[in-house]
């Protein structure tokens, strides 16, 4: 088990969100809040050694929700530059491991967070979140792994390491991710 004390969380923010059209899809009202600020409040009480919020362009305030934000300047160059950009602010504080979450996963829980933490055997663990099927974010990434998420390329971020990685089972709903205004509104109404 790692401790999240000793455990970075890094927050993906800085899509082109072009499926979901002009807005800023994280910005969008869902349940009383914006979409992208649910993740950051359903994680507010795990004690995370340092909180860090990779973003493009959005109106979302994350540095006063405790995010320390760092800003890619090319989200065209696709999910890997946004993953290093935060590990590489996260390996600041020499964190056990990284927990990898995307803000426009809105059902995200912190006992979601505690199962990856509590599954986590040692430096080189990868756990991700799996609807049984798939596995995909939120995902933890052990200190040993931290060189190899330095060098992700293009959109496919961590991809191949959480494949190989061991996977916990949670709820399908809790693993919804908005990509368009579509997925939005099955949200909204099922």
């Amino acid at each position: 088990m790692i401790r999240a004390e000793r455990t970075a969380l890094v927050l993906l923010a800085a899509g082109r969100s072009r499926r979901f059209g002009d807005a800023d899809k994280l910005t969008v009202p869902y349940l009383g809040r914006p979409l992208g600020l649910h993740v950051v409040v359903a994680l507010e009480a795990v004690p995370f050694a340092n909180r860090i919020a990779v973003v493009a362009e959005t109106a979302l305030d994350l540095s006063g929700c405790g995010y320390d934000v760092v800003v890619n300047d090319d989200p065209a160059a696709g999910l890997g530059r946004s993953l290093r950009l935060g590990v590489e602010a996260a390996t600041r504080s020499d964190p056990d491991a990284v927990v990898i979450a995307l803000a426009d996963m809105p059902r995200v829980t912190a006992t979601q967070i505690y199962r990856l933490l509590d599954a986590a055997e040692d430096d080189a663990a990868i756990v991700a979140s799996s609807d049984g099927v798939v596995p995909r974010p939120p995902a933890l990434f052990g200190r040993a792994l931290l060189p190899d998420l330095l060098a992700a390329q293009g959109d496919m971020g961590a991809r191949d390491l959480v494949r190989r990685g061991r996977h916990i089972v949670v709820p399908p709903a809790e693993l919804v991710d908005v990509d368009t205004p579509e997925d939005l509104d099955r949200l909204i109404h099922g």
